[in-house]
């Protein structure tokens, strides 16, 4: 039995070479393009979400035990005087208000989430 003039010689040559280039393409498409992605991208982006998540759902019980707190009016003019971002968020953990029942230390994220909420209250 013969095999086919394609398999053969110089043909099996650009047979193979038309392969590879159809998976290189294959690839790059499909991750550029497809919507492929990588289990460790996957898995990255799911604990972003669920942190973010979390942030969002703590951010209001902050915001209430800021407001429960003594001297709430002073604080939030001392909050408010502050004019960068991070250092509200770092105020905000100093307080306390930050840190939830059952942890022992503040969220970063949290208090972030929480000081930018309290810019917009009104006593």
């Amino acid at each position: 039995m013969e095999l086919p003039a394609i398999l053969q010689g110089e043909s099996l040559t650009r047979l193979v070479q038309g392969a590879m280039a159809g998976v290189v393409v294959t690839i790059v498409v499909g991750f550029n393009w497809g919507g492929w992605t990588l289990g460790s991208t996957v898995e990255k982006t799911t604990k972003e979400r669920a942190a973010a998540a979390v942030v969002v759902a703590l951010a209001p019980i902050c915001v209430d035990k800021f407001r429960q707190a003594k001297d709430v009016a002073a604080n939030l003019t001392a909050l408010n005087k502050i004019s960068y971002a991070w250092d509200r968020g770092t105020f905000v953990e100093k307080g306390g208000w930050a840190t939830m029942p059952g942890a022992t230390a503040p969220d970063y994220g949290v208090a972030g989430a929480c000081a930018e909420l309290l810019a917009n209250v009104k006593l």
